[in-house]
């Protein structure tokens, strides 16, 4: 049988795919950033993923969302996720968990111990409580900040979390964990573009695939590398 891993394994060997195939990945946010940093672990063959998120699909998510379509609307994200990567790798052993991560529900989200979490949530009250989790724990991570309301691709960056700029959500997360006592010495992905203009609908903002996923696949790429370092 052909090996669907073959043009991976003539980049990286047949001793790191091995090491990809007995790492443990924790995603937590399965929307628009998260979903495609779900699907690129997969299609690399990280033999565990755990898949975290409490939302179900919705119409408005289809324009940036791969677990979204209109087959999909009104369905857990983690149920559609769990679906993919097993249509993408059947080998891929998949744990889903229907929860809101915060200081009351780490313990649960976190077990059992992955080997590296990448996370990909909006709430920002909820991040910062997850990242002290972590932090304490030594459970090594990867932050998302804001991808909305952003068009340019080539301001992504990837740096350390105090070494961040432009970035709202950065700027108001960076003073809540200064708060909590915990330090910004943790990988993030960010973008300096300055938020373009638009419309807000009640609490929802702008956003569009080509950067949430751009978003998503530096998340990826960041936690597969360090994986392969350990």
């Amino acid at each position: 049988m052909e090996d669907q891993f073959s043009r991976t394994r003539l980049l990286i060997g047949d001793d790191r795919m091995e090491r990809l195939r007995h790492s443990m990945v924790t995603v937590v946010g399965c929307g628009a950033v998260g979903s495609v940093a779900v699907e690129a672990l997969a299609r690399t063959g990280i033999g565990q993923i755990n898949v975290i998120d409490f939302d179900t699909v919705s119409v408005s998510n289809i324009n940036r969302q791969l677990v979204a379509l209109h087959s999909t609307i009104g369905r857990r994200k983690t149920d559609v996720a769990r679906e993919r990567i097993l249509d993408i790798c059947p080998t891929t052993m998949v744990q889903t968990k229907n929860i809101f991560v915060d200081e009351d529900t780490c313990e649960d989200a976190f077990t059992p111990r992955p080997d590296f979490v990448i996370d990909a949530m909006d709430s920002l009250t909820a991040k910062a409580h997850m990242i002290a989790y972590l932090k304490e724990r030594e459970i090594p991570f990867i932050s998302s900040m804001g991808a909305a309301l952003k068009r340019d691709p080539t301001k992504v960056r990837l740096d350390l979390m105090k070494k961040t700029t432009v970035c709202p959500m950065a700027a108001h997360l960076r003073k809540q964990l200064r708060r909590m006592h915990v330090d910004l010495d943790f990988p993030c992905v960010f973008s300096v573009e300055t938020a373009v203009e638009g419309r807000a609908d009640h609490r929802q903002m702008g956003s569009m695939m080509t950067i949430t996923g751009v978003f998503g696949l530096y998340l990826a790429h960041y936690t597969l590398n360090a994986l392969l370092q350990r």
